[in-house]
């Protein structure tokens, strides 16, 4: 993958300055998954052009990286593109550069240069117009040529991935913060699990420009994987600007957001599930593994697993777990498989204790019956959590009674509707049960979510 960058300043050559790269020598950087080499192809008084070319390490970048359900980690694009990793070769081999250091020059930092910046594949997730509504607003001139599919067949169409061309007249350390935060929000993806500290570098790479960009809320959205806590703290910072006078005085931004509905009814099937001393848990339809990080901090749980029929969300959940970080004793207590409910699996037998957290109602009603037998009739647990939303509380925010709160479910019950269900369960299976309001009720239509705990 290569990035040039050229002026035609005079004396171009104080782009080696501001690079603190000499342009008479080929420089390498390392950065974990691969190398970055840093050379001039073109430094004299008129034109310069510094190249930053990476050398990505392909068994490097799925070596211990969680993706481990995939076909993903044998092909992939990201040693030909440019991704995270390059906004990773970016703070590595131009870390003076994008801090605003020059020992030799500092008058340089402030001063606008005319800056080009050339990438030869940039993936962009949104075409064309998502190019230009991340670099139009900064005052960048675009030129975009997108890649085929495959030349020798036109017929498949046009790929993703441009090769991009970037004018503007502006500091070069403000060009470098701008490829830093939006080659990754482009490519809609990072190599990495992004944690809070991702939100420091956004704000703090995003200075001066971020908050008065139109997209704002998409780079940041982007910028943070679409992790809905990180991102309404991030534009929380970002938007306070815009918020009344008023609201500012009350310190409305720095009162801690009420618990989501998600996270009470996640903490709330963790009390419940622990409520007796059981030792072991199986998570069914365990997601991104949000469950699994509550559970995991316990130590009276010594065997804890997740199943998900979804290898993506496997993926997601291995990178949050941290699991490849984790010190032998703890990695021995937690084991992530892939699955269907839907069949018998020997895996799941033999647990104590297990969760189904809003999984039944993204099956369809004929195939129920097959969940049931899997779960209570072979895996047996001696307690099973059961989480359904409430159909009646959906008037709360639509007149439409057929519509229900997410596009892949398959059905939604009624608080007596779900009684019959856990009726019919228990009778034929043995259990007795217990249902429990999830969230704020209001008056005859109940609470958002119902939960049902049955015991063997």
């Amino acid at each position: 993958m290569l990035l040039t960058i050229t002026t035609r300043h005079t004396p171009a050559t104080d782009l080696g300055y501001l690079l603190h790269k000499h342009p008479a020598k080929v420089q390498e950087v390392e950065f974990g998954k691969g190398k970055a080499h840093i050379f001039y192809p073109v430094a004299n008084e008129d034109e310069c052009t510094c190249a930053l070319l990476l050398d990505i390490d392909p068994v490097g970048l799925v070596r211990n990286n969680g993706n481990q359900f995939a076909l993903e980690q044998y092909v992939n694009d990201r040693p030909y593109v440019a991704s995270s990793l390059m906004s990773t070769a970016i703070v590595k081999a131009f870390s003076s550069a994008i801090n605003g250091k020059c020992k030799d020059k500092p008058e340089l930092v402030d001063m606008p240069l005319p800056l080009e910046v050339n990438l030869s594949v940039l993936p962009v997730s949104g075409g064309e117009t998502v190019l230009h509504r991340m670099f139009d607003p900064l005052g960048y001139i675009v030129t975009a040529t997108q890649h085929p599919l495959d030349t020798q067949f036109p017929g498949w169409g046009n790929s993703r991935y441009f090769a991009v061309t970037l004018r503007q007249t502006i500091t070069l350390k403000v060009l470098l913060s701008h490829l830093f935060i939006l080659i990754p929000v482009l490519d809609n993806d990072k190599h990495y699990w992004v944690n809070r500290e991702e939100i420091e570098k956004l704000l703090a790479k995003g200075k001066g420009w971020l908050e008065t960009h139109p997209e704002r809320e998409l780079i940041t959205r982007r910028y943070l994987r679409h992790q809905s806590s990180l991102a309404d703290d991030a534009l929380a910072v970002l938007m306070k600007d815009d918020m009344p006078e008023e609201l500012l005085k009350a310190d409305v931004v720095a009162v801690k957001p009420k618990q989501g509905l998600h996270e009470t009814r996640l903490q709330q099937v963790c009390e419940e599930l622990l409520s007796t001393p059981v030792k072991s848990v199986v998570d069914l339809g365990c997601g991104e593994g949000k469950l699994l990080k509550l559970l995991l901090p316990h130590q009276q749980l010594t065997h804890i697993t997740g199943m998900d029929v979804a290898s993506q969300r496997l993926e997601i959940a291995y990178r949050r777990l941290k699991i490849d970080r984790l010190p032998d004793n703890q990695r021995k207590r937690i084991r992530l498989i892939q699955g269907s409910l839907t069949y018998r699996d020997r895996r799941i037998e033999g647990f104590e204790a297990a969760a189904l957290v809003e999984v039944i109602e993204h099956l369809d009603p004929d195939r129920l019956k097959a969940l049931e037998k899997c779960v209570f009739a072979y895996a047996r647990p001696a307690k099973v959590v059961v989480t359904t939303p409430n159909k009646e509380w959906n008037v709360t925010f639509t007149e439409d009674a057929t519509q229900m709160r997410h596009s892949d479910h398959r059905f939604e019950w009624t608080r007596a509707e779900f009684q019959q269900w856990c009726e019919m369960v228990g009778n034929a299976y043995g259990y007795t049960y217990v249902i429990k309001p999830l969230g704020d009720e209001v008056e005859e239509i109940g609470a958002p979510t119902q939960m049902a705990v049955f015991t063997r």
